[in-house]
């Protein structure tokens, strides 16, 4: 169950990024809040690979998922850095 929790929380992103792509923009807060998502998977794949570092620990299902998870938002990062923050409107490009 765990491990199902784990693949389950990588691709549950997977609808809203659907819908953002589908529509061709999205709102503001609904923008930010995907960035902070994407953000916590982020860094807590780099709090794994700093406990592997320091700590000696590795968990391949957990670095997976974080992999797999930070892979699905790219495109979405590079879309909310170039347009939000520079206080644009997301939208897709045509």
């Amino acid at each position: 169950m765990w491990t199902f929790s784990i693949y389950l929380e990588s691709v549950a992103i997977l609808p809203q990024l659907f819908m953002v792509s589908k529509t061709g923009e999205a709102e503001t807060i609904t923008s930010h809040y995907l960035f902070a998502l994407g953000l916590y998977r982020g860094l807590y794949l780099l709090n794994w690979i700093w406990r592997f570092y320091s700590e000696g620990f590795f968990d391949l299902i957990v670095i997976v998922a974080g992999i797999v998870q930070t892979v699905l938002y790219c495109d979405f990062f590079y879309l909310y850095i170039s347009k939000v923050l520079q206080g644009k409107k997301l939208s897709l490009p045509a």
